[in-house]
Formats: C-alpha cells, sequence, structure tokens
C-alpha cells in the first residue's frame, strides 16, 4: 500500500517567517512598544506574538526593557545590515569623493539608493546630510517608491527595457506628493526624458515642498546600478544655478562609473562652485 502523503507544510512555515518579519517591521517603526502594540500593529495575536518575542530575545535580536516591559530591536540587526553593506563596498568607495564634493558645493542633502530586491522601491544605502538647521533628512536603509523620486527615475532610465517593464508591471502609481505621476505612461516618458537629458528630476512628487535632482552610477556594461541625488528643500533651490547643479552632478556621476570599470565621453566643462545660500 501506498505510504499516505504527508501534509504540505509550506504554508504553515511561509506564515510563520510572515510573522516574523511583521513584528521586526513593527519594532523598527515604533522603537519600542509594549506587547499588545506589537501585536496590533504586526496584525497577529498577543500568544503568538509572545511566542516570536521571546525567541528573538533568546537570540539576542530583541530585548525587553525592566522597568516598563516594552519591547525593541538590539544592535545585532544593525551588525547583520552593516555586513550586507560591504557587499556594496566597492559602489560606496566609488561614490564616496563625489558625494562629499556635492555635500560641500551645495550645503543640502545627498543620498545614494539602490533598487531592492521587489523592483518597487529604492533603497538608501548612504546619505551626507544637509549643513542647513532645516534640512532633510533619510536614514539609512529607508525606502521610496521608484516612480515618485530622482534616484527611482536615475536607476531605471539607464535599465534594459525588460527590466523596466517588470518593475512597472508591479507599480501602483497611487498618489505620494502633490504632484506624483499618474500612470505608467506618464513615468515611461519622463524615463525617456530622464535618459535623453542626462540627468533625473522630481518636484514635489515625493514629498510637498521638496525637489530633487539625481544621476545614474552605472557599471562596465552601461546599466544602472546606484543613483546618486540632492535633495533642496524648494525654498532653498536656487534656480539660478540650475546648470551648476546638473554639471556637478553629471560629473559626479561620470566620475563614479569610471570607477565601476564604465567609459563614457569626457567631459565638455567642469562644473561650477556653487555658492551656499
Amino acid at each position: 500500500m501506498p505510504s499516505p502523503t504527508k501534509p504540505d507544510k509550506k504554508p504553515e512555515n511561509v506564515a510563520s517567517v510572515l510573522k516574523v518579519f511583521s513584528v521586526l517591521e513593527t519594532l523598527s517603526e515604533e522603537g519600542s512598544a509594549p506587547l499588545a502594540r506589537i501585536a496590533q500593529k504586526a496584525m497577529t495575536s498577543k500568544a503568538t506574538t509572545h511566542r516570536l518575542l521571546q525567541t528573538m530575545r533568546d537570540l539576542g535580536y530583541v530585548e525587553q526593557q525592566a522597568q516598563s516591559e516594552e519591547y525593541r530591536l538590539t544592535l545585532k540587526l544593525f551588525s547583520l545590515s552593516a555586513r550586507a553593506l560591504e557587499g556594496q563596498d566597492r559602489l560606496l568607495k566609488a561614490t564616496e569623493s563625489g558625494m562629499a564634493r556635492l555635500s560641500q558645493e551645495t550645503g543640502e542633502a545627498i543620498n545614494l539608493g539602490v533598487i531592492d530586491e521587489t523592483g518597487q522601491d529604492v533603497v538608501y544605502i548612504r546619505q551626507i546630510e544637509s549643513s542647513y538647521a532645516l534640512s532633510l533628512k533619510c536614514t539609512v536603509g529607508s525606502r521610496n517608491r521608484l516612480y515618485c523620486t530622482a534616484l527611482g527615475k536615475a536607476l531605471l532610465a539607464w535599465r534594459n527595457a525588460a527590466e523596466v517593464d517588470a518593475c512597472l508591471q508591479k507599480m501602483s502609481f497611487a498618489p505620494v506628493g502633490p504632484q506624483t505621476l499618474a500612470d505608467a505612461s506618464a513615468f515611461r516618458n519622463d524615463l525617456a526624458q530622464t535618459k535623453a537629458q542626462g540627468f533625473a528630476e522630481e518636484i514635489e512628487e515625493s514629498e510637498a515642498g521638496v525637489r530633487c535632482m539625481a544621476v545614474p552610477v552605472r557599471d562596465q556594461a552601461g546599466q544602472s546600478v546606484a543613483a546618486v541625488s540632492i535633495a533642496f528643500p524648494l525654498f532653498r533651490y536656487d534656480a539660478a544655478h540650475r546648470e551648476d547643479y546638473i554639471a556637478l552632478l553629471t560629473q559626479v556621476g561620470r566620475e563614479a562609473s569610471e570607477a565601476l570599470g564604465y567609459r563614457s565621453e569626457p567631459a565638455q566643462t567642469g562644473p561650477a562652485i556653487i555658492p551656499k545660500v
């Protein structure tokens, strides 16, 4: 007689993994939180959440504060993230001096982003904060949608058509900022313009009062592997220096790309030094 078929455990295992990451993401967003709050946001029962938290605590990823009894993440996850970033070491080194120069000459926030594993988001893997008291802050590891950011446009405009099509199929084009692009057609047109002019731009597409410009960082094959951006508060963006911003960004992108093996045409002119406001 044939042996009875064993029940498939995969759906149950997948559900457990999803619950674990839901709890981790909740703690990442909350900083610290009591059991009831974590269970509510992670959409799991208190009993399940408590069991997961105790396991994570035993493994060293979560700690419980003695007085408040709230849970929070430990630095063990940070060490994992740091090791993951070591895999981007060549990219970080290639962009280091250029990002520093952008920061010094503009005083604004400078970001380095890559496409995440889902093909829907840009992940910020490095930021140099603005020198101004009122500035735009973005933590390393945070994400934003590709379709509403200058980084996302710069990343996709230099990818092959099949990759762009695959990404577009996943995009919802849900409004994020006052000027978020409405659909795939508008986004394709923007990507074409981005590639033609050599840089990406967005004005209040991801956030009210914010304007960004970005350029791709390309590998030996000419494909974008990252993008570098300048993020301006609208009130501090100086239209008179637009061409200087573009020239400076373009040079930084070209130098970083060449450090990764890409060979481009020599620059026609060097960037101007941009006086800070």
